[in-house]
């Protein structure tokens, strides 16, 4: 039996607004209630598809409060909590923690390039900052560099409050690294719907996921049958709901998600800049998904 705390199907949460353009905390409590009937593990608001860049610490902590009150006790409540500057991430961080957050997301530092000695550096911070778990978060695709296995291995053997890493590359050799290597309280998941099945098959302990929001509980059965090892179940969830987990990214996450919701009752069709709505084409492609699967 596993030691691993971060397991199962987690929600990277988008946060509603209302036309205003404020926190809309009537239909956050709705998408956290949502999420708990589905049976969700962990629910992690603030991240990006929470559009963590443009929310205030403010907002960070009202939207976390909210989570944890609808959340109840059957499921974790992670939150977002990085940025590219460590002593804001610190403060962010700190924040979650007060907050009432059960862990931290921390995603690497973009824009900066860092070396891994920075990287490992701002995630030390980080970890020595709080007493709740840290995990780590590598997306190459939006920060515009690696972390490396190596680093997330030395981070994960020298603090003991981290124990996670969301990797949403789709670097297979490192995935498997990581799981080959790491300690034992130490989870991989994945931040790729798309790659739920393969990655749980090499070992990997589950997702952060954006198709969550829309089909939790397809989410959750997909990760439940993997673990299960029941592969036969897996693929046919992976096969019914493979396209809308590519669908998720037709146009920058969450923006697809987001119009998602808002067609299936959930949410305002709201974003905040730099983020604007779907083109007219890529929303017709994405309503016929989501009226096959019986979503709208």
């Amino acid at each position: 039996m596993s030691n691993r705390l971060i397991t199962g199907s987690a929600v990277a949460l988008v946060t509603p607004f209302r036309p205003d353009g404020s926190v809309d905390a009537e239909a956050l409590r709705r998408l956290v209630r949502f999420q708990r009937e589905a049976g969700t593990d962990i629910v992690i608001p603030c991240g990006t598809t929470g559009e963590s860049p443009t929310l205030s610490t403010a907002e960070q902590t009202e939207i976390i409060r909210i989570v944890r009150e609808e959340a109840g006790s059957g499921m974790m409540v992670g939150a977002g909590a990085g940025t590219n500057d460590t002593a804001h991430a610190i403060e962010l961080s700190r924040n979650a923690e007060k907050a009432g957050a059960q862990a931290i997301l921390s995603v690497a530092p973009y824009y900066n390039k860092p070396s891994q000695e920075g990287y490992y550096q701002h995630f030390a911070r980080i970890a020595k900052a709080v007493k709740i778990p840290v995990i780590l978060y590598n997306v190459p695709g939006r920060t515009g560099s690696n972390v490396t296995a190596d680093t997330i291995i030395r981070l994960a053997n020298d603090f003991d409050n981290i124990l996670a890493v969301k990797e949403a590359s789709d670097n297979l050799e490192q995935i498997a690294e990581l799981i080959e290597r790491r300690p034992e309280r130490f989870s991989v998941l994945t931040g790729e719907d798309s790659l739920i099945l393969p990655f749980m098959a090499m070992g990997g302990d589950g997702v952060i996921s954006v198709a969550a929001n829309q089909v939790p509980k397809a989410v959750k059965g997909l990760v439940d049958a993997m673990k299960a090892g029941n592969l036969e179940e897996a693929r046919a969830i992976n096969r019914t709901y493979r396209k809308l987990f590519k669908l998720n990214f037709i146009e920058s996450n969450p923006v697809p998600v987001k119009y998602a919701l808002a067609q299936m009752g959930l949410v305002e069709e709201v974003y905040r800049l730099p983020l604007v709505p779907m083109s007219d084409a890529s929303k017709a492609i994405l309503r016929q998904e989501l009226q096959k699967l019986g979503l709208v």
